[in-house]
C-alpha cells in the first residue's frame, strides 16, 4: 500500500505537548475549565486563538467546548499565513496533517473543487505548499480531535489577502460546495499584539465588537483604520462570509483574555478571543 503523505508537525512539543497522553489531558483540562453561556441556535463556526496552549488554551477551551460531541464530516479551517507569500490563498500540498493525537486527512475532492471554482470566478488558484511552518492552522487540530464525535476530513485554507471582494467570493464558493455536508467552520486568529494590557483591551474590544456584529466588512475596516487588530482578520472575514452564505444569523463572543494572565507582564501582551457563529433553528 502507498504511504499517505502527512504534513509533519513543526510545533508539537513546543507550542503544545508532544506526548499524546499528556496532550489529550492538557486539551481536556482546558475544555473542562470552560463554561460558555447558553447558545441560541445551531453552531456553524467557531473563532479560536492560536498561541501556544499555555497562553491561549483557556480561551481556546471556550471556543471549542460548545462543539464537544458534534457529529461533523468536514472541518473548514481558515487561518492566516504569518510568513510572507505573494499568493492570496494557500493550502497544504500534503494529503493530511499529523498531530500527536493522530492523522487528519484533507478532503481532496472539496479542495479541488474550491480551486476550480475560485479560478473560474477570479482567475486565482489555491497555492499548495509542502512543509509549511504555519502554526495557526495546526494549533486548532488537537482541540478538534478531542471534541468532535468522530473522525473528520479537513479543508485547510491559509488566507493572506484582506481584499473584501476576494474574501467574499471565496466564502460564496465554499458555502455552495459544502452546504449539504455536516460541516464546521473554524477561523484561527489572535487579537492585538504587543501593546500594554490597557491598550490591548481597547483594540480587542473594537475587533470583537465588529465580529459580534457579524460584519466581516467592519472587521476589515477596523484593521485598515488601525482601530482594531487581528492577525487572522482575513481568515475571520472569509469564515464569516462563508457562514453568512450558509444562513448563519448571529455571532456570540464567549471569552477574551490576554497573555498577561499567564506571564504577569501587562506591558507587552497579546489578546485572545473566542466566539461562535450561529444559525437559528
Amino acid at each position: 500500500m502507498t504511504a499517505i503523505d502527512l504534513r509533519p508537525s513543526p510545533i508539537a512539543g513546543t507550542w503544545y505537548d508532544g506526548n499524546p497522553t499528556r496532550l489529550a489531558k492538557q486539551v481536556d483540562a482546558y475544555l473542562q475549565k470552560a463554561h460558555p453561556p447558553a447558545l441560541e441556535g445551531h453552531i456553524l463556526g467557531v473563532i479560536a486563538p492560536h498561541a501556544g496552549y499555555i497562553y491561549s488554551g483557556i480561551t481556546a477551551g471556550f471556543a471549542f467546548k460548545p462543539v464537544q460531541g458534534m457529529d461533523v464530516d468536514l472541518v473548514v479551517i481558515f487561518s492566516p499565513l504569518h510568513a510572507y507569500h505573494p499568493a492570496p490563498f494557500l493550502t497544504t500540498a500534503h494529503q493530511g496533517y499529523q498531530t500527536p493525537l493522530g492523522s487528519i486527512l484533507v478532503d481532496q475532492d472539496v479542495l479541488r473543487r474550491v480551486d476550480v471554482e475560485l479560478c473560474k470566478i477570479s482567475g486565482i488558484r489555491l497555492t499548495a505548499v509542502h512543509n509549511d511552518p504555519e502554526h495557526s492552522l495546526e494549533i486548532e487540530l488537537p482541540f478538534l480531535q478531542r471534541t468532535l464525535n468522530k473522525e473528520f476530513k479537513l479543508l485547510p485554507l491559509m488566507v493572506r489577502t484582506h481584499a473584501p471582494d476576494l474574501l467574499c467570493q471565496l466564502g460564496k464558493i465554499i458555502a455552495g460546495l459544502i452546504q449539504n455536508k455536516k460541516c464546521l467552520l473554524v477561523a484561527s486568529t489572535d487579537l492585538s499584539h504587543f501593546k500594554t494590557e490597557q491598550v490591548a483591551h481597547q483594540y480587542d474590544s473594537v475587533m470583537l465588537e465588529a465580529i459580534q456584529h457579524f460584519s466581516p466588512e467592519e472587521a476589515l475596516q477596523a484593521e485598515q483604520t488601525g482601530t482594531g487588530f487581528a492577525c487572522g482578520v482575513g481568515a475571520v472575514a472569509a469564515m464569516l462570509w462563508t457562514a453568512r452564505f450558509m444562513g448563519a444569523t448571529s455571532v456570540q463572543i464567549l471569552h477574551h483574555s490576554t497573555s498577561a494572565e499567564t506571564t504577569g507582564d501587562r506591558s507587552y501582551v497579546v489578546g485572545y478571543g473566542a466566539a461562535v457563529v450561529l444559525k437559528q433553528e
